[in-house]
């Protein structure tokens, strides 16, 4: 790993120099070692400034410190960027790749035969596995839509083309009588009636 050291009016001592590769090994544990990286650290006016920078595959990762001590900055820099290097890692991990070229176990076997040299008559037992059709997440986003919720009661027709209307999966009114009403639109495009008790 690349480390290049940048101090403007400030001197560069091995305890911070210290401070900043222990941090960067905890960085180098979650991405791994294809990174380069840039260290600016500054004082002015009595602020000490911390910039760090890394380079992995897919653009660069800063962060950002502004204390009144150069320690205190760095660490504050370090750990704004274990977060986004966090954040980045999951981020990889949980985006959905495109299915390469489809096969069957069959086709596999052979081409792994003739791989390995062996004759046609020889079997190789290979085991396929096979990924859920959906992806389960990780992260729970919570987001408060008061669009979503019918502020007079209407009929269940009036709902059905004002969850159109609003282009809303899911939307929640009252009927005439008062009764609570959820309607939900399912992956397939039908929309569900769900009758609160």
């Amino acid at each position: 790993m690349n480390v290049e050291y940048t101090a403007r009016k400030y001197e560069l001592t091995p305890a911070i120099r210290k401070e900043v590769e222990t941090g960067l090994n905890k960085i180098r544990r979650i991405l791994g070692d294809r990174f380069e990286t840039k260290v600016i650290l500054a004082v002015e006016k009595r602020r000490h400034k911390a910039e760090i920078t890394i380079n992995p595959p897919n653009g660069p990762i800063v962060g950002l410190a502004q204390t009144m001590d150069m320690m205190s900055a760095v660490n504050e820099a370090l750990d704004h960027l274990q977060k986004q290097a966090l954040k980045y890692k999951t981020k990889w991990l949980s985006k959905k790749r495109k299915a390469g070229k489809k096969f069957d176990g069959q086709s596999l076997a052979e081409n792994l035969g003739a791989a390995l040299g062996l004759p046609d008559s020889t079997t190789v037992s290979v085991l396929v596995h096979r990924f859920p059709s959906v992806a389960r997440t990780t992260e729970v986003h919570l987001v408060h839509a008061r669009d979503s919720v019918a502020l007079r009661p209407m009929t269940l027709e009036e709902a059905i083309k004002e969850a159109h209307f609003r282009d809303k999966d899911v939307f929640v009114f009252r009927d005439p009588q008062g009764v609570l009403m959820v309607l939900h639109r399912t992956r397939d495009g039908k929309m569900e009636l769900i009758e609160a008790p």
